[in-house]
């Protein structure tokens, strides 16, 4: 049991490590976009971004995926198939039943669900703070324009 509940911790710890250093990853490359040009977002120019943030974000979210599904198919599944099936329904929240976890590992399930809902909420907010971004550095444009054309 207690190899259980330190494999337990690890997996956890490896997950925040994994999702603090995307993260970060992300930020500082949205930073860095955001301030190139701060006047101008066009519509396309900011579609494709937040694009971009969200193809990115399930990337990472991929990436917990397979680290949790390979240590599922170490301890608990007998096949590829059936863990990537147990996990990504585990992990959408659908939740089948049609598979549960060893009793050894079973408190791992409500653990991960803790963990996806953090990470799930993370990546929500990234998303929210770019398009709140994208949308003041276009109501600042917006204003700017129309101050100089009321001085013209």
């Amino acid at each position: 049991m207690l190899f259980d509940q330190i494999a337990a911790v690890l997996l956890l710890i490896l997950t925040l490590c994994l999702q603090y250093e995307d993260v970060t990853t992300l930020i500082e490359w949205l930073k860095r976009v955001l301030t190139m040009d701060t006047h101008k977002h066009e519509p396309v120019h900011s579609a494709t971004l937040v694009a971009k943030s969200m193809v990115t974000i399930v990337i990472l979210h991929g990436l917990v995926i397979l680290l949790w599904a390979s240590f599922y198919r170490t301890g608990c599944f007998p096949s590829w198939e059936l863990t990537f099936h147990f996990f990504t329904s585990s992990y959408s929240s659908v939740g089948y039943g049609d598979l549960i976890l060893p009793s050894n590992w079973r408190l791992l399930g409500p653990l991960e669900g803790i963990t996806r809902v953090l990470m799930c909420g993370i990546s929500v907010n990234v998303l929210l703070a770019v398009v709140t971004r994208l949308l003041e550095g276009d109501t600042q444009s917006l204003l700017t324009h129309s101050t100089e054309q009321s001085h013209v």
